[in-house]
């Protein structure tokens, strides 16, 4: 799916877009009501840990899902991941099987007997909050300080899969970015109980950067995060360029972008890296991508909670 996220989703105040297309926000409401009551938890005789968000894009719960891989098998347990299979998330997909076992089969629950079947004895969801037909020991929902839940309005009227109120649903709340008063408390009105974390991306290789021209592209949920993270790490920034989520960049549209800022170095994250898999792309242009490591505040914390419920 390619999507570039519209910018009146993240405006404090309500556009003529939002007001316009708020109807249909009702009516995806409804038919997402629906959708659940229909639904029938199955249980699994493994712990399901379920990685989501009710902000659509770039929360960053892929990255999460490979730190609980990585934690859980500290535990003891032997972990793979669930993916739901669209074609477009074929970067997401890539980027988990680097880490671990992947089953991305049409449906959740497949994938899920799948592994069980191979000997694997606990299940990491990246993504799949809104998918009642599973039951999970553990969802963790994924916010952005900075977007947070943008004009707070449902698809397509804002950036919402679900109203705030589903958070009642949620054990743990991680929020990329600051500590946020406000935020915590609009989180603990809806669910008193919910464990709030904070999280920050922590980049690895950027002193390879330091002191060069760099020309950034990034086709994420929120292209700006990525772009506010060069900055912090004080990299020379020569030009930016923005893409809708999922992008399928083509080998001409790198090209244009080389000829042009052909004095830079041209710098990417590895869920776009993942995407541009033709070697000629590589063998042609000098494209980089930064290596990103998250970091969890209050880790130990965390991985009790982790510990205790699985």
């Amino acid at each position: 799916m390619n999507f570039k996220k519209p910018k009146f989703w993240d405006l404090p105040v309500l556009s003529i877009w939002s007001i316009l297309l708020y109807p249909l926000s009702l009516l995806f409401l409804f038919a997402s009501s629906i959708l659940r009551i229909l639904k029938v938890e199955k249980k699994f005789p493994i712990p399901i840990i379920c990685i989501g968000n009710i902000y659509i894009g770039g929360t960053g719960k892929t990255p999460l899902a490979k730190e609980i891989f990585q934690i859980t098998k500290s535990l003891g347990k032997n972990p793979a991941f669930v993916k739901k299979y669209y074609s477009y998330l074929d970067d997401e997909i890539d980027m988990l099987q680097k880490t671990g076992k992947t089953f991305f089969l049409n449906k959740r629950k497949d994938s899920i007997e799948a592994l069980i079947k191979k000997g694997f004895d606990l299940a990491i969801l990246d993504d799949g909050f809104q998918d009642l037909s599973i039951y999970k020991n553990f969802n963790i929902v994924c916010f952005n300080q900075k977007q947070w839940t943008g004009n707070n309005l449902l698809i397509p009227a804002g950036p919402l899969r679900e109203s705030l109120s589903a958070l009642n649903r949620a054990d743990c709340i991680l929020i990329n970015g600051k500590k946020d008063t406000k935020i915590e408390n609009q989180i603990f009105s809806v669910n008193k109980s919910a464990k709030v974390f904070y999280s920050k991306y922590k980049a690895i290789n950027v002193d390879e950067f330091k002191g060069k021209k760099i020309c950034a592209f990034a086709g994420i949920g929120n292209p700006s995060n990525f772009f506010e993270l060069l900055k912090e790490n004080n990299l020379n920034l020569v030009k930016t360029f923005s893409y809708p989520d999922h992008h399928n960049y083509s080998y001409t549209e790198i090209e244009n972008i080389v000829k042009k800022y052909n004095d830079c170095i041209f710098l990417t994250t590895e869920k776009d890296y993942c995407r541009i898999s033709l070697d000629s792309f590589k063998k042609n242009f000098k494209i980089e991508y930064l290596k990103v490591r998250l970091d969890i505040e209050n880790k130990d914390n965390f991985i009790k909670l982790i510990k205790d419920k699985i």
